[in-house]
């Protein structure tokens, strides 16, 4: 399997499906916490028939362990854009999953240019605001946000209905290097950070795409339908009977929404 190498001896595990680079668009997939590249096993034959697919390890997740005393996530963004030059691809549809949503604002914050369209499954991408935030906390309030993110991380009778496919998905997440608690957690100069990628969001003009399970969790539908109302050209789509991994769970139905809209887009380009 290809390995990028970049600094301090560091490898980034890529792979690269369907038709050559350049032949056709291009689609990087950036995975959540819970997974790896590995993740996206139910996406790969479902887009690469027409575009180029690209799955990849965060650093620190699956194959790409960090180096001792590594910067983690705050190298999110800089190795995906390495990545991106590696393989000489100017433009690509960004898919960003949950976490994945960090590695596209480090992305499109610093390249804004090689973005064709944002699809943010599962994550709020940073676009809030205080009404986003004050319906966070009465979640956290009423109970709906408790429970470990495992125990979040797919919808509410996926693992006893689909015990093959939940096991599935936790041998895929156990394949992760150990990694602090506090991994994703904000550095103390940002807890009480009150900004937002709206302005920007808006601004870029990307076709943005929110998706969200409509039994998640983690980031719930009602408060992604805050961030989709701060984008106001974007669109939304909820999976049904889905929890947070709504890719795994139904991906045919996941699969088509991410599909039909990265379609239309490239229609109108």
């Amino acid at each position: 399997m290809p390995k990028l190498q970049l600094e301090n001896n560091f490898q980034l595990h890529y792979e690269v499906h369907g038709p050559e680079i350049g032949s056709v668009p291009a689609i990087i997939f950036a995975h959540g916490a819970g997974g790896n590249g590995l993740s996206w096993w139910q996406q790969i034959p479902a887009f690469s028939d027409k575009y180029t697919v690209i799955t990849f390890d965060h650093r620190a997740f699956g194959r790409s362990p960090d180096i001792e005393s590594g910067p983690g996530r705050t190298a999110f963004g800089t190795d995906t854009r390495s990545l991106l030059d590696h393989l000489g691809l100017n433009k690509v549809h960004f898919v960003a999953h949950s976490m994945g949503g960090r590695t596209a604002f480090g992305v499109l914050s610093q390249d804004p240019e090689r973005l064709l369209s944002i699809t943010y499954s599962g994550t709020n991408g940073g676009c809030v605001s205080d009404e986003y935030r004050n319906q966070r906390t009465e979640l956290e309030e009423n109970g709906t946000l408790q429970g470990s993110l495992l125990q979040r991380a797919v919808g509410q009778n996926y693992e006893q209905e689909n015990p093959e496919m939940y096991y599935l998905y936790r041998r895929i997440r156990s394949i992760n290097p150990p990694r602090p608690r506090d991994f994703l957690a904000p550095r103390p100069s940002q807890r009480n950070y009150k900004g937002t990628t709206a302005d920007r969001l808006r601004d870029g003009g990307w076709p943005i795409l929110w998706i969200v399970g409509e039994q998640d969790r983690i980031v719930p539908p009602e408060l992604i339908r805050i961030s989709h109302t701060l984008t106001p050209e974007s669109i939304m789509r909820i999976v049904p009977n889905a929890g947070h991994s709504a890719y795994f769970e139904h991906p045919q139905i996941w699969n088509s929404y991410v599909r039909k809209f990265i379609d239309s887009v490239e229609k109108n380009l």
